[in-house]
C-alpha cells in the first residue's frame, strides 16, 4: 500500500504540474479507480459492501487525493463504489454524484467535468471502458476480478490528452 500511495502522489503531481505549465490552458484531470475490496462472502449477493481491507483502500485514497481540490466525485449506484468514493467526497464537502456505465463520456458528462479535477469510481469493465472512451481508442482492456490495484489518470489540456495507468 505504501508503494502504491508513493507512486500516486508521484502520478498525480506530476499530471498537476502538466496542467498548470500553461496558464492561459483550461485542464480537465480524470483520476479513474475501481471500488475498492469487496466481500465475496455470499455468491449470489449483486450489490457487497466492503471489506474491512477495502474500506481502508477508501480512506487512504482520499488521503493521497486530499491536495487535488477534487471538484467532482462520480460513482455507479452500487454500494461498493459508493463507499469507496465516500471518504474523497467527504472530504472535499461534495455529494457523490451517480452515472450510468452504459452512457459513458456523454456530450453531458463533459460539460459538467469540463476543466475540473473528477474522481470517477466504477467496475473491473466499465472502468477502463471509460477510459478508453475517452482515450478514443481500446488502449486498456478489463481489470481482472481480484484486481483491486489500478488506477488511471487523463489529463485533457486544450487539444492534449495524457494518460497513466498505475498498478500497486
Amino acid at each position: 500500500m505504501k508503494q502504491f500511495l508513493f507512486a500516486l502522489c508521484i502520478a498525480v503531481f506530476s499530471f498537476s504540474a502538466i496542467a498548470q505549465e500553461n496558464s492561459t490552458a483550461t485542464a480537465t484531470t480524470y483520476i479513474f479507480v475501481r471500488h475498492a475490496e469487496k466481500m465475496l462472502s455470499n455468491p449470489s449477493d449483486r450489490d457487497p459492501d466492503l471489506t474491512t481491507q477495502g474500506q481502508q483502500r477508501a480512506t487512504q485514497l482520499a488521503y493521497v487525493l486530499k491536495d487535488m481540490n477534487i471538484d467532482k466525485v462520480y460513482s455507479t449506484n452500487y454500494k461498493r463504489t459508493m463507499q469507496t468514493a465516500a471518504p474523497t467526497a467527504k472530504q472535499f464537502n461534495l455529494k457523490v454524484e451517480q452515472y450510468n456505465p452504459r452512457e459513458l463520456f456523454s456530450e453531458q458528462f463533459q460539460k459538467d467535468t469540463h476543466n475540473k479535477t473528477v474522481l470517477v469510481v466504477g467496475h473491473s469493465n466499465s472502468t477502463p471502458n471509460f477510459v478508453n472512451k475517452i482515450l478514443g481508442t481500446p488502449k486498456y482492456q478489463g481489470i481482472d476480478e481480484k484486481d483491486y490495484g489500478k488506477l488511471f489518470i487523463i489529463t485533457i489540456t486544450n487539444d492534449t490528452i495524457k494518460d497513466i495507468q498505475l498498478n500497486y
